[in-house]
C-alpha cells in the first residue's frame, strides 16, 4: 500500500518552503511529485548544478511559435525549489505533475482569439509577444492560504503561516493535513457552476494530476510526497479521487502542440505582485530574508534586528544617517508595535513603521529609496551552460563573457567610446540585438559628447528577452547572421525609401556587411524608380548619416555614397517643379522634406551643394510656390550666405505687401522665421516690416492669420520673445531711426519748455 502525503503550499511562500523541508526530512518519500508541466522532467536535474542560482524560471514555448510561451519562476524560498533540491540531493526521484503544456498551448491555439492563453500552474506566466512586456496571467483561483490569513485578521499570509502553523506543536505532516482540511471547506463554499471557465480549467488540470499520481501509485512506491498549490490539495488525496473514467473523459481527445523547454534567469522584481505577476508576492526581498533566517542552523540575531540592520546599511549607502543606536531603538519599537497589534513577533508592516519613525525621522521618502533594493530585491538568477538553449542564445552568452558585459536586473547606463575596439564591439552587439527585437539596451542621451565617437545605453535584462532570443533564432545561429538575415527580409518588405535608409543606417551601426549589401541593392532599385521628390529628399539624411558613420567605423560605404549622390541630383532637378501649386498639407510635407535634406547635406561638408542651392534659389524666387516652402528656401539661402539681408528684406516687404493675401503672407513669414529669432532680434528693418504688416492685417482675416503667427513665435525661447517684445515697444524709435526728420514737436513740447527754464530762456520764447 502506497502512502500519499499531499503538501498544500503557497507559491513563493517561505513558511511553506520551510515546512516542506521539514516534512520531506521526516517522511523520506520514495518519490516527490511537484506541481508543474511534465515537460519540465528532463531539465529538473539541472537544479542541482552548482551554477544554477535562483531566481530562475522554467521556460516552455511552442517550437514553431516561440512567442507563445510560459514561465515557471522559482526562488530559493519557493516550496517547489526546496522540494526538487531535496530530492536531487538525496537521490530521490522527482517528477512534475500537471496538465502537459503541449495540451495547454494547443487548446489556446484552437480557441477563439479573445481567449487568454492558459496558465499551466498557479505560478505560471504567459507571453504571446516577445517584443512587448510579459502578458502575465492572473491565477485561475484565489490564494487560499491568503484567504485563511485574512480571515484570521492578518495582512501578511507569511506572518499568519509562522504564527498559526510554524508555532504549532504538531509535526509538519499534521500541519499540512490541517491545511488540506481548511482548503476543502473553502472549496466546498465555491458555488460557481461547473461550466465556468476557471472551474473547467481547474478540473482539467486536477484530472491530469490525478492521472500521473495514479501511475506513480501503480509503480508500487512505498511513500509519495505531492507538493502542490494549496487549492489543489483536497483534490489530490487518493481517498477523495473520482472514478478513473471521469478523469479519462475530461482528458480524452485533447490536442497537442510541439513544445521545447529550458531554464532562464529570473529577477526578484518579476517575482513581485507590482510587476503584474499573478502568483507573485508583495516583498520578495523580505521573504528571502525570512527563509534564510528560518533555515539557518545558527541564526545571527533575531529576524527583526537583522532586517533593520540591512535597512540601515542601505540608507547609509544613500548618504542618509542611520546609526547603530537607531537600529536598536527601531527594533524595540517594532517589537512594541507587534505586542500592541496582538502578534507574536513583528512583521514587515511593523518593521516598516519602526524604520520610518526612527531611522527616517517620520518621512516615508528615505524608506522609499531603499524599498526596491531591500524589500523587493535586485537579484538576477543564473543558469548553467548545460541548460538547453538555442544556438543564438549561446552566441549571445559567449559575446557577453568576451566583452565583459554582464546582464543585470538593475538599470545600468553604459557609455561607449567608439574609438576603442572593445567598446566598439559592445556597441555592435547592442545594435544587433536591437535590430532583432532583443531590447536589452536602449539608447540614451550622451550629454556633452566627443562628436560621433560616443554612445550611451541603458541596460536592463528582462526575463522575456529570453523568449525574444528564441523568436529571433529562426533567422540564424549567430547574432551577425541572424541580424543580417532579418535585415534582408525587412528590406524586401519595406514600403518606402525612408524605411530602407533607416535600415541601412542600422546595418552600419551593427556592422553587418551582408545586411548592407542586401539593403543597398533594394535601395538602389527603389530609388531609381522613385518619382516623388519628398521621399527622395527624406532619404538624403539617413544616407548621409550612413556615410558619416562609415568613416568613424571604418566601413566601406562607396556604394552608399553613389546612391546618395544620385539621389541628391534627382531631388535637386525635380524640386522646383514639385514645389509648384502645393496646397497647405502638401506644402507642410515638402517643407519637412527640405529641412530633412538640408540636415543630411550638412553632415558631409565634402558634398558639392551647387545644385542644391540653385534648386532652393528657384523655389524661393517663384511666386507659384507656397509661402511656407518659399520662405523656408529663402532662410536656408540666407544661412548659407548666398543672399544678403537686404535681399531678404526686399522679399519680405514684397511678400507682406497689401497685394498678398494675409494667410499666404503669414505662411511665408513662418517659413522664413522658423528655427530661431536671430533675424528679428539683430535686423530692425525686418522687425519693423513684420510689425507694420501685423498692425495692418484686416480684422476679418486676422483670426485666420493668428494661429500661424502664434505657432511661429511659440518656437522661440522666452528670452528671444522678451527681446522682440521690448524692441517692438520701441517701434517709434525704430521709425525715427529710419527717418530722422520725422520729429513729434507737439509731444516734445513739455520737455522743451522745462529745458528752457533750466537754461534761463524767457518763458514765451520758442
Amino acid at each position: 500500500m502506497t502512502d500519499v502525503h499531499v503538501l498544500g503550499i503557497r507559491h513563493h511562500g517561505p513558511g511553506s518552503a520551510h515546512s516542506v523541508a521539514e516534512a520531506l526530512a521526516t517522511l523520506r518519500p520514495d518519490l516527490v511529485l511537484v506541481e508543474g508541466p511534465p515537460e519540465l522532467d528532463p531539465v529538473l536535474p539541472l537544479l542541482s548544478d552548482p551554477e544554477m542560482t535562483p531566481p530562475v524560471a522554467g521556460l516552455i514555448y511552442v517550437a514553431d511559435q516561440p512567442r507563445l510561451a510560459s514561465f515557471y519562476p522559482l526562488a530559493s524560498f519557493s516550496p517547489e525549489w526546496v522540494a526538487i533540491r531535496w530530492a536531487l540531493s538525496t537521490g530521490t526521484e522527482v517528477r512534475a505533475i500537471d496538465l502537459p503544456a503541449a495540451h495547454s498551448f494547443a487548446l489556446h491555439l484552437t480557441a477563439a482569439p479573445a481567449t487568454p492563453p492558459p496558465a499551466e500552474n498557479d505560478g505560471g506566466t504567459s507571453v504571446e509577444d516577445a517584443g512587448s512586456a510579459v502578458d502575465v496571467q492572473q491565477p485561475y483561483r484565489p490564494d487560499a492560504i491568503a484567504m485563511l490569513a485574512e480571515a484570521a485578521g492578518y495582512t501578511d499570509a507569511e506572518r499568519w503561516w509562522e504564527d498559526a502553523i510554524e508555532h504549532r506543536n504538531t509535526g509538519p505532516v499534521d500541519r499540512f493535513a490541517a491545511i488540506t482540511d481548511a482548503i476543502a471547506e473553502i472549496r466546498a463554499a465555491d458555488n460557481r457552476p461547473s461550466d465556468h471557465p476557471d472551474v473547467r480549467e481547474n478540473n482539467l488540470r486536477e484530472a491530469a494530476m490525478r492521472r500521473l499520481l495514479r501511475t506513480a501509485i501503480r509503480e508500487g512506491r512505498g511513500s509519495i510526497a505531492v507538493v502542490c498549490g494549496a487549492h489543489h490539495a483536497p483534490a489530490l488525496v487518493p481517498a477523495h479521487f473520482p472514478p478513473v473514467s471521469a478523469d479519462n473523459k475530461l482528458l480524452a481527445g485533447l490536442p497537442k502542440a510541439k513544445v521545447s523547454v529550458t531554464w532562464v534567469p529570473w529577477t526578484s522584481d518579476r517575482l513581485s505582485l507590482r510587476s503584474g505577476y499573478g502568483a507573485g508576492v508583495t516583498a520578495p526581498g523580505w521573504y528571502q530574508h525570512l527563509f534564510a533566517h528560518w533555515t539557518a542552523k545558527e541564526p545571527n540575531g533575531d529576524v527583526a534586528t537583522t532586517w533593520l540592520v540591512r535597512v540601515a546599511r542601505t540608507l547609509r549607502r544613500e548618504n542618509l544617517d542611520a546609526s547603530t543606536a537607531s537600529v536598536v531603538e527601531a527594533t524595540r519599537m517594532a517589537n512594541a508595535l507587534a505586542a500592541v497589534r496582538g502578534r507574536p513577533s513583528p512583521g514587515l508592516a511593523e518593521l516598516d513603521d519602526a524604520a520610518q519613525a526612527v531611522l527616517c525621522d517620520g518621512s516615508p521618502l528615505p524608506l522609499a529609496l531603499v524599498h526596491r533594493e531591500v524589500t523587493i530585491g535586485l537579484e538576477l538568477g543564473n543558469v548553467p551552460e548545460a541548460a538547453p538553449t538555442v544556438p543564438l542564445a549561446a552566441d549571445l552568452a559567449a559575446a557577453q563573457r568576451r566583452l565583459r558585459l554582464k546582464p543585470g536586473a538593475m538599470e545600468e547606463v553604459v557609455t561607449i567610446d567608439l574609438r576603442k575596439p572593445n567598446q566598439l564591439a559592445r556597441s555592435v552587439l547592442l545594435h544587433r540585438l536591437a535590430l532583432l527585437g532583443v531590447d536589452w539596451g536602449v539608447p540614451s542621451e550622451t550629454g556633452r559628447t566627443t562628436g560621433t565617437f560616443k554612445e550611451a545605453w541603458t541596460l536592463r535584462w528582462e526575463p522575456e528577452l529570453s523568449v525574444a532570443l528564441v523568436e529571433a533564432s529562426r533567422y540564424g545561429t549567430t547574432l551577425s547572421s541572424a541580424a543580417a538575415a532579418y535585415v534582408s527580409e525587412r528590406a524586401q518588405l519595406a514600403t518606402g525609401l525612408t524605411e530602407l535608409s533607416d535600415l541601412l543606417a542600422s546595418c552600419l551601426l551593427a556592422d553587418l556587411p551582408d545586411g548592407i549589401s542586401g539593403v543597398v541593392s533594394v535601395l538602389a532599385e527603389r530609388t531609381a524608380l522613385q518619382q516623388d521628390v519628398p521621399p527622395l529628399l527624406e532619404t538624403i539624411a539617413p544616407l548621409a548619416r550612413t556615410c558619416r558613420y562609415g568613416n568613424v567605423r571604418e566601413v566601406d560605404v562607396t556604394e552608399v555614397r553613389k546612391i546618395l549622390d544620385t539621389t541628391v541630383v534627382r531631388a535637386c532637378v525635380g524640386l522646383p517643379v514639385a514645389c509648384a501649386g502645393l496646397d497647405d498639407e502638401a506644402a507642410a510635407v515638402m517643407r519637412r522634406a527640405i529641412d530633412a535634406a538640408q540636415y543630411g547635406l550638412s553632415l558631409l561638408p565634402e558634398l558639392p551643394l551647387d545644385d542644391w542651392h540653385r534648386a532652393l534659389a528657384a523655389v524661393s524666387g517663384s511666386d507659384r510656390v507656397h509661402g511656407a516652402v518659399a520662405g523656408r528656401a529663402s532662410r536656408l539661402l540666407l544661412d548659407a550666405g548666398l543672399v544678403d539681408r537686404d535681399q531678404v528684406a526686399a522679399r519680405l516687404s514684397r511678400r507682406l505687401s497689401i497685394a498678398t493675401p494675409a494667410p499666404e503672407a503669414a505662411a511665408w513669414l513662418d517659413g522664413l522665421l522658423s528655427g530661431d529669432a536671430v533675424l528679428l532680434i539683430h535686423d530692425r528693418r525686418l522687425l519693423q516690416i513684420v510689425d507694420e504688416w501685423v498692425a495692418g492685417v484686416q480684422d476679418e482675416v486676422f483670426d485666420d492669420v493668428l494661429p500661424l503667427l502664434r505657432r511661429t513665435f511659440s518656437l522661440f525661447g522666452p528670452p528671444e520673445r522678451r527681446e522682440i517684445g521690448e524692441q517692438v515697444s520701441r517701434v517709434n524709435d525704430l521709425r525715427q531711426t529710419a527717418n530722422p526728420m520725422a520729429l513729434d514737436l507737439a509731444g516734445a513740447g513739455p520737455a522743451i519748455r522745462t529745458m528752457a527754464r533750466y537754461l534761463g530762456w524767457e518763458a514765451n520764447r520758442d
